[in-house]
């Protein structure tokens, strides 16, 4: 028998080696745990310094919340990395519209980091946990795999209720270049975000 495929997820962002990385790994770390074999999370930046390790601070990001930044390269965004993918998160609008440009098949599922926590907050508010089956380990991966690839379009129904006070707090600031106080900031947005997906995941996993 042929076994259930993960949820593919993409997180993008500018250079892929300071926002996207510490989104993919700490997803993955904590995905890993929800299911493990459930979810592959991987990044790609739209300008990326192509084969570049992430950089320092961003790895400490990485290791404070029990993530792994090791061989980690960073990948150019391309169409046929977006084949295939369930669900791209990316860092800021912006780079949405970039995403778009790629393949506008992905309209309805891709979101900024940030705005989708925000919808899935709202459907556990509204809906609370949903029950789903379990069984054996490929039966459960099954199951997680059609509500996750469900998902996008279930997010997408409550964004009128999840609408960020401003326009800019959909974004997660970059801090390329810059002092370590941008990758404090980074890190403020960027946690609870990665938090609310999380624990979405955990509340929703197949028993």
């Amino acid at each position: 028998m042929e076994s259930p495929s993960p949820v593919r997820i993409l997180t993008v962002c500018t250079g892929n080696i300071c926002r996207s990385p510490v989104a993919e790994r700490l997803l993955q770390a904590g995905l890993d745990q929800v299911l493990p074999g459930g979810f592959e999370v991987r990044s790609a930046g739209t300008r990326a310094l192509v084969g570049d390790p992430v950089q320092p601070l961003s790895a400490d990001i990485i290791h404070t919340f029990g993530g792994t930044a090791d061989g980690f390269a960073a990948r150019q965004l391309s169409g046929k990395i977006l084949r295939n993918v369930d669900l791209v998160l990316t860092m800021t609008s912006g780079h949405r519209g970039e995403v778009l440009q790629l393949d506008a098949s992905l309209l309805k599922r891709t979101f900024t980091i940030r705005e989708f926590a925000r919808m899935l907050d709202v459907l556990e508010e509204r809906e609370g946990q949903a029950s789903q089956g379990g069984g054996l380990n490929g039966e459960r991966l099954a199951a997680n795999t059609k509500l996750w690839r469900k998902l996008p379009a279930r997010a997408a129904s409550v964004r009128h209720l999840a609408l960020a006070p401003d326009a800019a707090d959909n974004d997660v600031v970059d801090p390329y270049r810059r002092s370590e106080d941008y990758y404090r900031q980074m890190e403020d947005e960027l946690a609870p975000a990665i938090i609310s997906i999380l624990r979405f995941a955990r509340l929703n996993a197949p028993s």
